[in-house]
């Protein structure tokens, strides 16, 4: 399928938009709602409401009432996936439909039982965040046979519409920003004596294994000549308290004295391995960055932890449910939204997140390096372990 050129608009301090990549037409708009051009901003109640309106006229409410939306979070107990719930409910809530909610609990064979259970009760539509891949086939198989529509988040299922993470850049913004930041801080002699840990989520295939490349693939761009024998991998199943233990084992191979440069999967994997690192008393020679922003507080707080690639969860919800209704309105929709990420540091945190205070004081002359992210994304259209993935891809 072709794939179309990266578009998007930076609206307010949010800095946020959507990237469609893979449909072969536009999307219409929908009351005020395209996803080709969407900033993120919440639907008002009235265009809710016509939207639901037109989706119900479209597809008659399986329990002859009202339309239902079934979500399957994620695990409902970790601040990113309480975000996205909380965006949910919310545009829900203002639309007039009943959203029911259950808890993957990061477990696939969960994941499926919720699947059949919204099924069961014959929703009329289904949002899926859910971490094992391998499971991702087995419940849209399902879902066809019952004719019941799912977007994805973040993990793609075949024949879900995708939302969520664009992962090269993501990660490459985070991998490159920790290098920079890295060279700053100790000079990128002592850098390159220094050991690089990221925490992986191997479990959940090859779409997300993009964002934890493209984080070494980022820092590599920005260290030229860092020795591969020093990064290292460790599995953080998507957890602090895993990620935290899995850093307590490999800190014994990283020599005294050297910088611990860290990044992983999300920002609760990274919260814990710098924890780790931490009680090791080893966070004079730590710099780490998150992934998501979610866990802004430890941002703030952390003087290691110096920045987070942004996804804002709080508002996936406002793309979410009005793509949903879209589709059940009979719509043209693209079959991948991504979100256009942004560094979030202790610097500009406030232009994001009103309640907290930026720093002061020397900041980072960031800069993405574009040539090398090209190389990197064409490296990645070869990969085997992509095809059928292409439209993840992004275009620049």
């Amino acid at each position: 399928m072709k794939r179309m050129n990266r578009r998007g608009v930076l609206i307010g301090a949010l800095l946020m938009s959507s990237t469609l990549l893979a449909s072969a037409a536009l999307a219409e708009d929908f009351h005020g709602f395209d996803p080709d051009k969407a900033d993120g901003s919440m639907p008002t109640a009235q265009q809710l409401a016509d939207m639901v309106k037109d989706a119900a006229a479209a597809s008659k409410p399986r329990n002859g009432s009202n339309l239902v939306i079934g979500f399957a979070n994620l695990q409902r107990d970790i601040a990113f996936c309480v975000k996205v719930e909380q965006g949910l409910v919310a545009n829900a809530k203002a639309a007039g439909i009943d959203l029911q909610v259950a808890d993957n609990r990061l477990d696939g064979a969960t994941a499926l039982a919720n699947a059949q259970s919204f099924i069961q009760r014959n929703v009329d539509y289904v949002v899926e965040f859910q971490t094992d891949a391998n499971f991702g086939a087995t419940i849209m198989q399902q879902m066809n046979d019952a004719k019941t529509k799912v977007t994805a988040i973040d993990i793609p299922m075949p024949g879900a519409t995708f939302f969520g993470a664009n992962n090269p850049r993501s990660g490459f913004m985070g991998g490159s920003y920790l290098g920079q930041a890295a060279i700053a801080k100790f000079g990128l002699d002592k850098v390159k004596q220094g050991y690089l840990v990221i925490g992986e989520l191997p479990q959940s295939g090859a779409i997300p294994a993009m964002r934890t490349g493209g984080q070494v693939a980022g820092f590599i761009a920005a260290v030229d000549g860092f020795p591969a024998s020093q990064v290292i991998k460790i599995d953080s199943k998507n957890t602090r308290e895993e990620s935290f233990a899995q850093m307590n084992n490999v800190l014994g191979r990283i020599p005294p004295g050297v910088p611990i440069l860290v990044t992983a999967i999300n920002d609760q994997a990274a919260t814990g391995m710098l924890q780790a690192v931490k009680q090791a008393g080893r966070d004079a020679d730590a710099l780490v960055v998150g992934m998501g922003a979610d866990e802004v507080q430890t941002l703030v707080d952390e003087p290691d932890f110096i920045a987070s690639v942004g996804y804002f969860p709080e508002r996936y919800g406002n793309y979410i449910i009005p793509l949903a209704l879209m589709q059940l309105a009979g719509k043209k929709t693209p079959d991948t939204v991504l979100v256009n990420h942004v560094m979030v540091t202790k610097a500009n945190v406030c232009k994001f997140y009103t309640d907290q205070k930026c720093a002061s004081g020397d900041t980072l002359d960031y800069k993405f390096p574009a040539d090398r992210f090209a190389a990197h994304l064409a490296s990645l259209r070869q990969s085997p372990d992509l095809k059928g993935f292409e439209n993840l891809i992004p275009s620049d």
